[in-house]
């Protein structure tokens, strides 16, 4: 199926950012936000109707300062936290344990290369620095998670990634509180992500007869893929542009 600009009053666009709408860096803090790419989410928030949104595992106050002065409707920290469209925050998310942070944070130690990411409602652990580490990082914090009791937490596998939150929200649960909201409620949501912390929000995307595609991979059930975030890039301003009529991704349905 065809996604053109003539359908976007009817649809709602949900985004992740790192590795969707931005290119990976080495570290969180080091991602580059292309200059025009605020004013062409600008523009496609109108086009919309309001029905833009971002789909992040980043805290919402990160959201905020990388993409300033532009304040979208976000679920953020995987669901920790839900921004609509009005403004209104909603926390579902409860801290991570004081405990269980110190031990995880001191996976880093002595580790060059490794960098903690304090989320409050997670902590991931980066190695994209650090490739030759990534077995030591897991076996590090499967065994602190081991300490407390089963189910308690969830480890979420990323690229070059380990995170770690409770189990009782994530994209999906996120998305489908969202697009309980105006001006996301009736709507087709059309969600594009890239990595596996992303599939909880595509298993949702049926309920809302909506279309979900992937960043640099195939995934199951997805209606197609983009090549890179800077193909991302292009569709969002094709699709902000007046009167615009573009394909969403030369590789859909593949």
């Amino acid at each position: 199926m065809h996604i053109d600009a003539a359908s976007l009053p009817s649809s709602a666009v949900l985004l992740d950012v790192d590795g969707t709408i931005l290119d990976l860096a080495p570290t969180p803090r080091a991602v580059v936000v292309p200059p025009d790419l605020v004013a062409a989410l600008e523009r496609l928030l109108k086009r919309t109707g309001g029905a833009l949104a971002f789909v992040s595992g980043r805290p919402l106050a990160e959201l905020d300062l990388f993409f300033a002065p532009l304040r979208l409707a976000a679920v953020a920290g995987h669901g920790a936290e839900l921004r609509r469209a009005d403004g209104l925050v909603a926390r579902t998310g409860r801290l991570l344990d004081p405990a269980l942070k110190a031990a995880l944070i001191g996976i880093a130690d002595g580790r060059p290369g490794v960098t903690v990411e304090d989320k409050e409602y997670s902590i991931a652990l980066h190695f994209r620095q650090a490739p030759h580490l990534a077995h030591a990082i897991r076996d590090a914090v499967n065994a602190v998670c081991a300490r407390f009791p089963p189910r308690a937490l969830e480890i979420l596998p990323g690229k070059s990634v380990l995170e770690v939150k409770q189990p009782s929200f994530n994209k999906g649960t996120a998305v489908r509180a969202l697009m309980r909201h105006a001006p996301f409620r009736g709507r087709r949501p059309i969600f594009i992500g890239d990595d596996v912390t992303d599939e909880a929000a595509f298993a949702v995307l049926p309920e809302f007869g909506g279309l979900g595609f992937s960043v640099g991979r195939a995934m199951n059930g997805i209606a197609g893929t983009f090549e890179t975030p800077g193909d991302v890039r292009r569709w969002i301003a094709e699709m902000g542009a007046p009167r615009g009529e573009r394909i969403l991704t030369q590789k859909e349905a593949r």
